[in-house]
């Protein structure tokens, strides 16, 4: 029987044409709204009966619709059909403009949006435009906060079904997307998305202020905030802003003591995975990071940046009081230090301050005794890296500070600061008692000891005090016996290298100390200062009793025996005693019938022969 295309039944209301009465009433009720099959589950209405069995199923889960392929079940037939595209591969639908090719129509539908720019989805509470419902969808989500997809391993919660999906990779492992070039394997498409382009280069996101590029969209909206000084992430404890998220959460772990980064080498915790990550290459000796300049590595790329300019000469940290550029910043924040004077780092055992977190670190090994820098040479510890380095030149006899004026060299570079002042005259350092000033620090602690009378370096033997810790040594060696000072022309030894040094000049005959009034020289400075007396008849020694006063101290101590009696040289002989040591000593030769040597420098002729 052959099938006719006669539609007699037309509508009164749009003239559409139908072959069937039904279909004709079905049409009317879209004109006039009638919705006569009710759902018995819920207040639902539907003006088509196959739209209410296929609701109903909504509530009784009925799927008559079995796949063929891999049985999957569908509620509706129209489902199943789409589903077994994806089988078959069956693209039925083409886009016009561009020839792609879709399984479904409503994906055609998006998919033309994207040429023809349509986004008929806009979101009732900021007017944002969408080309597709479910972006509109998951848009108000943010106005409203809804989360409704909920991890079953951790409870976090999501407002998109993908972003779940990429976190419950952390939980079970997964990694389904691959590097083609260094087999890296990402939980996320994105991840990888964004790793593929460490190997192309490729930097897609251009900023349009200063044209510089990003290979993510996440950095160029950060670095954007830098030219519009955005600042949209507040801390809630104490209103620091922002310009990146990450860096708040950072921030606010400085609140809560939070350390969630642990080193799975010896289980040290940190704030930040940067933080841990630098830590780790401790372990590891990694030093990414090389010099294109001299090759030298570093583990962080900031130290490299920093090394860097010792190259370029850069000095980009320029100080507000002082104008002093530095090369780093963090020296810059020492240096600031000296002018406010803020000592934010106490020691914990005995309240000392200090100005750097590393002088504090330095100051503590002073309680714990703890030296961890070990000589190869010959196993001597050190406290501070520096003293190593130092002591490491004795042995390879370095001395890479030059004097400019004498070419003299040295091992440290205070050295070299030290001994430039015996050219240049500078004495920097300016007691506060008596205005002397001295060439070096240590000379003025040791002076102003004169003003306050401390002698902090006590004898363990005897307990007898000293202002100075040369003194003190030089005096333990009378309790010791010890004499390291050997005389290289005679072999006598002597306990001070001063002493030592005086008796060189009886061989060599070198008297160094001139008198400024009649040339008279002199091997000792304190001879020296006697002899000027005589020219300025200065008597400093003054006695506690009469007044009288002496140009040398050995005349007032032999003077002061006469007024208390004491005789201290007393004969071996005849247990007679005297004041002075010439009357001892004249003395003495009456027992030894000893002629005194006299010579006579003057012989006149009439008494030669």
């Amino acid at each position: 029987m052959p099938t006719t295309t006669c539609k007699p039944l037309s509508c009164n209301r749009c003239s559409a044409g139908f072959a069937i009465k039904g279909t004709l009433k079905t049409n009317m009720r879209t004109h006039t709204g009638e919705k006569p099959f009710a759902c018995s589950h819920c207040p639902a209405c539907f003006a088509r009966k196959g739209n209410l069995i296929q609701h109903v199923r909504t509530h009784t889960g009925e799927k008559p619709f079995t796949c063929s392929q891999c049985s999957a079940p569908f509620a509706q037939k129209q489902h199943l059909k789409r589903h077994m595209r994806t089988h078959t591969g069956e693209k039925p639908f083409t886009c016009s403009q561009c020839s792609a090719r879709f399984a479904q129509k409503q994906h055609l539908q998006r998919h033309m949006r994207t040429h023809t720019g349509e986004k008929p989805f806009t979101c009732s509470h900021c007017s944002a435009c969408f080309a597709t419902k479910g972006n509109l969808k998951q848009h108000m989500r943010k106005h409203t906060g809804e989360k409704p997809f909920t991890c079953s391993h951790c409870s976090a919660s999501f407002a998109r079904k993908r972003n779940l999906k990429k976190h419950m990779r952390k939980h079970t492992g997964e990694k389904p997307f691959t590097c083609s070039q260094c087999s890296a394997c990402f939980a996320g498409k994105g991840d990888l998305k964004q790793h593929m382009r460490t190997h192309t280069s490729e930097k897609p996101f251009t900023c349009s202020q200063c044209s510089v590029s990003f290979a993510q969209k996440g950095p160029l909206l950060n670095h954007m905030r830098t030219h519009t000084g955005e600042k949209p992430f507040r801390c809630s404890h104490c209103s620091v802003c922002f310009i990146e998220k990450g860096s708040l959460i950072r921030h606010m772990r400085t609140h809560t003591g939070e350390k969630p980064f642990t080193c799975s080498q010896c289980s040290a915790c940190f704030a930040g995975k940067g933080d841990l990550k630098r830590h780790m290459r401790r372990h590891t000796c990694e030093k990414p990071f090389t010099c294109s300049q001299c090759s030298v590595c570093f583990a962080q790329k900031g130290t490299l940046l920093n090394h860097m300019r010792t190259h370029t000469g850069e000095k980009p940290f320029r100080c507000s009081h002082c104008s002093v550029c530095f090369s780093e910043k963090g020296t810059l924040k020492r240096h600031m230090r000296t002018h406010t004077g803020e000592k934010p780092f106490t020691c914990s055992q005995c309240s000392a301050c200090f100005a750097g977190k590393g002088d504090l670190k330095r100051h503590m090994r002073t309680h714990t005794g703890e030296k961890p820098f070990t000589c190869s040479h010959c196993s001597a510890r050190f406290a501070q890296t520096q003293h190593l380095k130092f002591h490491m030149r004795t042995h390879t006899g370095e001395k890479p500070f030059t004097c400019s004026y004498c070419s003299a060299c040295f091992a440290r570079k205070g050295d070299l600061k030290q001994h430039l002042r015996t050219h240049t005259g500078e004495k920097p350092f300016t007691c506060s008692h008596c205005s002397d000033c001295f060439a070096l620090n240590a000379t003025l602690i040791r002076h102003m000891r004169t003003h306050t009378s401390e002698k902090p370096f006590r004898c363990s033997q005897c307990s007898v005090c000293f202002a100075q810790k040369g003194t003190l040594l030089n005096h333990m060696r009378r309790h010791t016996g010890e004499k390291p000072f050997r005389c290289s022309h005679c072999s006598v030894c002597f306990t001070e290298k001063g002493t030592l040094k005086r008796h060189m000049r009886t061989h060599t005959g070198e008297k160094p100390f001139t008198c400024s009034h009649c040339s008279d020289c002199f091997t000792k400075k304190g001879a020296l200062i006697q002899h000027m007396r005589t020219h300025t008849g200065g008597k400093p020694f003054i006695c506690s009793h009469c007044s009288a006063c002496f140009a040398l101290k050995g005349n007032l101590i032999e003077h002061m025996q006469t007024h208390t009696g004491q005789k201290p040289f007393t004969c071996s002989h005849c247990s007679v005693c005297f004041t002075r040591k010439g009357s001892f000593i004249r003395h003495m030769r009456t027992h030894t019938v000893e002629e005194p040597s006299i010579t006579c420098s003057y012989r006149p002729a009439r008494f030669a022969e």
